[in-house]
């Protein structure tokens, strides 16, 4: 057989019935967004978000079905809840309905940190606040979402591989108080991750799902930068509580935090606020300070985006160091100046989680 071809499979999944109706999912107008790579298929199942639940079994049937055709070799299908123009069984319009992401076992909330682009220091960010969360008597855990760049390993000290459970779920590493799982866990630290995005997007549901977490009250999320495959997994997939977003004070890096923002925006994803990083500098000798990269810009950005201000962190060498070092100065100075800056901005973040869990349910999309 040659190469696999859009009409292939939407002719494959005609054979797919949709029970409520008794039609095919092709007649129905419930596939949208297909796309096919290299024998790497992707395709929406769009459905009412009251039937979220029922329909992951559609959604399992469609992906097995697809993935058992010759040339293909690997499926990812996701349910959305935006209706088209052209679906079958058009109704009036109603509220938008919380539709149910798969839950992680054992795990209360997760929050994700978040960048529009590289070099902000946004994993130095997220080590820090989930010790600050820790420090408040809060079980935490965090995932390296960073495929293409895990830093946490390195940040946290931690080396070696993670054990199973059963031979099924991996264990996380533990350090500082911390509950961790990475890439860089399982491939040498110099080898480059050469991943299409449907690669990407099943290691990080294996990441999130495929965990022994235990109990956590939060499980904090290391994103890699932008918006990206990574990025649109882990929003539209994952139960996110809410999201932060790291940037620093200059205007390019804002335009790009922006970027950020509008794709949670656009996925139904909490904002809890913006973090101002690297905001000025303050002299290890002198104690002068100057604001190499302007400030108050992320102040003034969510000021505008009706956001929350969660704080700024200076450009210091100590965070810095200790960060390389793999022993984060929230961990190992807990009383100092930075530590404090992080353990308030955690503060914050604590508050906005419990302020959501004690909604009925945040307004998710079905992925």
């Amino acid at each position: 057989m040659g190469t696999i071809t859009e009409q292939d499979i939407l002719s494959h999944l005609a054979r797919i019935i949709e029970k409520k109706s008794g039609k095919d999912i092709i007649s129905l107008g419930m596939v949208s967004g297909l796309a096919v790579k290299d024998g790497n298929v992707a395709f929406a199942l769009e459905i009412n978000p009251a039937d979220a639940g029922e329909m992951e079994v559609l959604r399992k049937e469609t992906e097995h079905a697809v993935y058992g055709m010759n040339g293909v070799k690997s499926v990812s299908v996701v349910l959305t809840a935006e209706k088209s123009s052209q679906s079958a069984a058009p109704q009036k319009p109603a509220p938008k309905q919380p539709a149910q992401k798969p839950e992680v076992p054992g795990v209360a909330s997760i929050i994700a940190v978040a960048s529009g682009k590289g070099g902000v220091g946004k994993s130095t960010c997220a080590v820090n606040i989930a010790l600050g969360l820790a420090a408040q008597g809060l079980s935490v855990g965090m995932l390296d979402a960073d495929i293409y760049g895990p830093s946490l390993p390195r940040m946290l000290g931690l080396s070696g591989k993670p054990d199973t459970v059963n031979g099924k779920k991996l264990k996380p590493m533990e350090k500082w108080g911390l509950k961790v799982m990475s890439m860089g866990f399982l491939v040498e630290e110099d080898t480059p991750m050469i991943w299409r995005g449907p690669m990407v997007m099943s290691a990080l549901q294996q990441m999130v799902f495929e965990v022994e977490w235990g109990e956590l009250d939060v499980l904090v999320v290391d994103m890699p930068p932008g918006t990206g495959d990574a990025q649109l997994t882990m929003a539209q997939r994952v139960p996110l509580t809410g999201a932060i977003v790291v940037s620093t004070p200059q205007d390019i890096a804002l335009l790009d935090a922006r970027k950020g923002l509008n794709m949670f925006k656009k996925v139904d994803v909490p904002v809890f606020g913006i973090v101002e990083n690297m905001s000025y500098f303050l002299c290890p000798s002198c104690g002068d300070r100057s604001e190499i990269f302007g400030h108050g810009g992320a102040r003034e950005t969510a000021a505008e985006l009706n956001l929350d201000f969660l704080g700024e962190v200076p450009l210091h060498m100590e965070i810095r160091e200790t960060s390389d070092a793999g022993t984060p100065i929230t961990a190992t100075d807990p009383d100092g100046v930075h530590a404090t800056i992080y353990k308030a901005i955690s503060e914050k973040i604590q508050l906005k989680i419990e302020e959501s869990l004690a909604l009925e349910g945040p307004a998710f999309i079905v992925e």
